[in-house]
C-alpha cells in the first residue's frame, strides 16, 4: 500500500491548480479570477466615505482572508465597507491582498479620489492700486520685506528682476537667454528660484544682487510652471493635475499631490503662492484663483476675479488671449495678497472674503 504524505497532497493539490490556471484559455496567472467590485461598480469616490467593497471570486476558490490597502495604507473592513480615509487624493491604486487554498495574490483596482465638498466661493475687495510695467509677461511674484521681485516670460523677452512696488520702478533686471521661456519663482534660504517653461531647468540666483548661482534640471514633471514653498520645502506647477515637491538643497522631486474638486481631478494650476497651509494658484487663463489644501490637493476654494481685468489700461503690449490674469504675491506684514496679470499696467492690492 503506498502511503501519501500531507507533503504529498499538498503538492498535488497545488499542481491541480496550476494544471487548471493553464487549462483556462491559456491563463496561468490566478489574479485573473479574482476582481475588486467596489459599491454600485463606481470608480470616483470622496475623501473619509464608507464605500461597499468585495471580492469576485470566478472560480469560487476557498479564500481564507483578504486586506486591503490604499497608498500603503491598511483599509480595515467594517460591515462590508471600507472608509476612504487618507491625507492625499486624486489618481489611486486600491490593492488587495488575498489568501486562498495555501496561496496569496495581490490584484489592483484604479480609482479617483476626490474632495469631500464642494470649493467654497470668494471674492477680493482691491485695497490699493500701484503702476506695473506693461512690458512685464508676469509669471511669478514674491514679496521679500517690501521689495517685490518678478519673474517674466515670452522667448526674448524672459527677465528677473526686483520692483519698487509702489511705484512700479523697476529697481534690478536681468535679462534670461533668449531661448528659454521664463516661469515661476520663489525666495527660500537667501536663494531665488526660477522655473522656465519647456526647457527642463530652473535657475538659483542670489536675491541681493540678481547674480545667477547655478542652474537645476527636474526630472519627472512635465513642464516648468510656478513655484512656492512652505519655509521647508518648494511646491512646483507643471501644467498637469500634479503639485510636486522639490526638496531645496538638490531641487529633487519628493513626491506630489494631485489637485481636485468634489466632482473631477483638475489639472489648471499656473503661477502659486503659498499661505498658512494652503496653496494660492492662478486657473491658467481665466480670471480666478484656487485656494488648494497643501496636503491633500482638495480645492477648498476658488476666488473670482471678475472685473479686475477691465481695471487694466490696454497698451502696446496687449494680447487679448494671454494678457491674463497671472501673478500673486503674499505680503506678510500687511497681510494682503498683491496680483496681476502678463502685460497689466496695474498692481492690485486685495484682501480675499468669502462671498456673502
Amino acid at each position: 500500500m503506498i502511503s501519501i504524505t500531507k507533503t504529498m497532497i499538498k503538492l498535488f493539490s497545488i499542481f491541480g491548480l496550476f494544471v487548471l490556471f493553464m487549462g483556462c484559455g491559456g491563463e496561468n496567472d490566478p489574479s485573473k479570477f479574482f476582481e475588486i467590485q467596489l459599491e454600485d461598480n463606481k470608480n470616483k469616490f470622496q475623501q473619509g466615505q464608507d464605500v461597499g467593497v468585495a471580492i469576485k471570486n470566478k472560480k469560487n476558490f476557498t479564500i481564507e482572508n483578504v486586506e486591503y490597502t490604499l497608498d500603503g495604507q491598511l483599509m480595515p473592513v467594517n460591515n462590508g465597507k471600507i472608509k476612504f480615509d487618507v491625507k492625499t487624493l486624486g489618481n489611486k491604486v486600491l490593492t488587495a491582498k488575498i489568501d486562498f487554498e495555501e496561496q496569496s495574490i495581490e490584484i489592483q483596482k484604479k480609482i479617483k479620489l476626490l474632495a469631500a465638498a464642494p470649493p467654497e466661493i470668494y471674492t477680493y475687495e482691491i485695497i490699493n492700486t500701484y503702476p506695473h510695467d506693461p512690458g512685464a509677461y508676469t509669471q511669478g511674484l514674491e514679496f521679500e520685506g517690501d521689495i517685490l521681485y518678478e519673474g517674466t516670460g515670452k522667448k526674448g523677452a524672459s527677465t528677473i528682476r526686483k520692483v519698487n512696488f509702489e511705484t512700479g520702478e523697476v529697481i534690478q533686471k536681468v535679462n534670461l537667454d533668449k531661448t528659454v521661456f521664463g516661469e515661476g519663482i520663489t525666495l527660500l534660504n537667501d536663494k531665488l528660484y526660477q522655473l522656465t517653461w519647456q526647457s527642463g531647468i530652473g535657475y538659483i540666483y542670489n536675491p541681493s544682487n540678481l547674480e545667477k548661482i547655478k542652474n537645476f534640471s527636474y526630472g519627472e514633471s512635465r513642464e516648468g510652471w510656478g513655484l512656492c514653498n512652505d519655509g521647508e520645502k518648494i511646491y512646483k506647477s507643471d501644467g498637469t493635475e500634479k503639485i510636486w515637491f522639490l526638496e531645496p538643497s538638490t531641487l529633487q522631486e519628493k513626491g506630489y499631490i494631485e489637485t481636485v474638486t468634489n466632482k473631477s481631478i483638475f489639472n489648471m494650476a499656473n503661477e502659486l503662492e503659498y499661505v498658512d497651509g494652503k496653496l494660492y494658484a492662478n486657473v491658467y487663463q481665466k480670471e480666478s484663483m484656487m485656494i488648494i489644501d497643501a496636503t491633500s490637493g482638495a480645492i477648498e476654494g476658488v476666488i473670482n476675479f471678475g472685473g479686475l481685468k477691465s481695471k487694466v489700461g490696454r497698451g502696446s503690449n496687449w494680447d487679448e488671449g494671454n494678457s491674463v490674469l497671472n501673478g500673486v504675491a503674499y505680503h506678510k506684514e500687511r497681510g494682503t495678497f498683491f496680483v496681476t496679470g502678463k502685460n497689466w499696467d496695474k498692481l492690485f492690492e486685495v484682501k480675499i472674503r468669502k462671498k456673502d
